[in-house]
Order: structure tokens, then sequence, then C-alpha cells
């Protein structure tokens, strides 16, 4: 038996039916805040592309709070060199969408490179 998917208590489908209002209710208080001052003109024009049925819109808003209309789209967020597709789940419900575009990447190091200094060049040959 499968596990159902829930989100403050509501199903994935009725949390993607949640208008505003009801959805400002659920969300901690800096979402609250922030949505309640209302939209910047650039998160206007990426709500009216997404309400349109547009999927795979680009997107440069990393701080825009995912909202129950954007439940099932794939968005494509910025991330400072390249887009990165984002499949909107209700679990991602009232987090930002730059909190799943990393700006960063692991480092990974290896051995000294050319050019190195003697010190760093030198491996223990035991």
């Amino acid at each position: 038996m499968a596990k159902e998917l829930t989100w403050k208590g509501k199903l994935e489908e009725d949390a993607a039916k949640l208008d505003l209002q009801e959805f400002m209710k659920l969300v901690p208080s800096r979402q609250r805040r922030s949505l309640k001052r209302g939209l910047t003109e650039a998160q206007k024009a990426l709500m009216v592309r997404i309400e349109a049925g547009e999927n795979n819109v680009k997107t440069h808003c990393r701080d825009m709070i995912v909202v129950p209309q954007m439940v099932g789209k794939t968005l494509r967020v910025y991330n400072g060199k390249e887009y990165v597709p984002v499949t909107i789940i209700a679990s991602m419900l009232g987090h930002y969408l730059g909190e799943f575009s990393h700006t960063r990447k692991g480092v990974s190091h290896s051995a000294a490179g050319i050019g190195a200094t003697r010190s760093s060049k030198a491996v223990s040959a035991r």
C-alpha cells in the first residue's frame, strides 16, 4: 500500500486547489507577510505565465514563494549560470524557488597541480 503524500494535513490534490487566502493561513509568518505585501512586477509576470498553462517557464525570480497554482509545473530557475529545471510538488509549497536551484557547487580536491611548490607535491611513498 503506497503512502499518501500530504502537506499540512491536506492531500496533494487538495493542497494544489487552495486559494491564496487559505494558503496564507498555512504558511509560516515570513512567507505570509511577503504574500500579504503583494507580488513584485517580475513575480506577477511569472504568475501570469504559469496560470496561462505554460510549462517549462524560465525565471530569475528566486525569491518567489511556491504557491498552490505552481504544483505540477516545471519551472527553470536561474542559478547565476544556467536554468535548473525544478518540478514543483506539494511538499515544496511555502518554500522559495531559489532553495531548489543551488548557486554553488561542492568542492572536490585532487592532487597538487602543475606549478605547485615542492612541498605540496611531495607525497609519502609508504
